[in-house]
C-alpha cells in the first residue's frame, strides 16, 4: 500500500510517518517509481507505537516494541528490551501515583482546615453581637 493508504488506516498522517520513517521506526521501501511501500506488518508497527503513545510511552520508548516485532515476534513486548521498558515506565508511574497521592493527602487536609474555620466562623455569627461572615473572595456576606 502507499502512504495514504496506510495513514488512513493507522488514523495518522502522512507527516508522520514521514517523521517516524526519517526516526528509523518505520521501514523506507521504496517501488521502482520511487513511491513508499507498506504492508500488513508496517500497519502493525504503527498499531504499537500508537497503543504505547496513548498509555504515555514517549517515541523513543516504543522503539524496542518496533524492533521486537520487526525480529518477528507475533507481540511487540515479548523481548527483553520492551520488558526493561515496561519496567521503568512502571516505575515511573508508581512515582507519579506517590506524588499524587502526596498532594491529594495535602489538599484533603486544607480542605478539612478551610471547612472548620468556615464552622468555626459560622458558629461565631450565632453569638449575640459576634462577626457577620463574609466571602474574601466576594466581599459579600452570607
Amino acid at each position: 500500500m502507499r502512504i495514504g493508504e496506510l495513514a488512513a488506516r493507522a488514523g495518522t498522517t502522512t507527516r508522520t510517518l514521514r517523521y517516524y520513517e526519517a526516526r528509523g521506526l518505520l521501514p523506507a521501501r521504496r517501488d521502482g517509481n520511487g513511491h513508499r511501500t507498506y504492508d500488513e506488518g508496517d500497519l502493525r508497527l504503527l498499531e504499537q507505537i500508537r497503543t504505547l503513545q496513548d498509555f504515555g510511552f514517549g517515541l523513543e520508548e516504543t522503539r524496542p516494541f518496533v524492533e521486537c516485532l520487526r525480529a518477528g515476534h507475533p507481540e511487540g513486548d515479548s523481548c527483553p528490551a520492551s520488558l526493561v521498558v515496561y519496567r521503568r515506565k512502571l516505575a515511573e508511574l508508581d512515582a507519579l501515583i506517590g506524588e499524587l497521592t502526596a498532594v491529594r493527602e495535602t489538599v484533603a487536609g486544607q480542605l478539612r482546615r478551610a471547612e472548620r474555620a468556615r464552622d468555626e466562623l459560622a458558629a461565631e455569627a450565632l453569638v449575640p453581637g459576634g462577626p457577620e461572615p463574609g466571602c474574601e473572595l466576594g466581599g459579600m456576606t452570607r
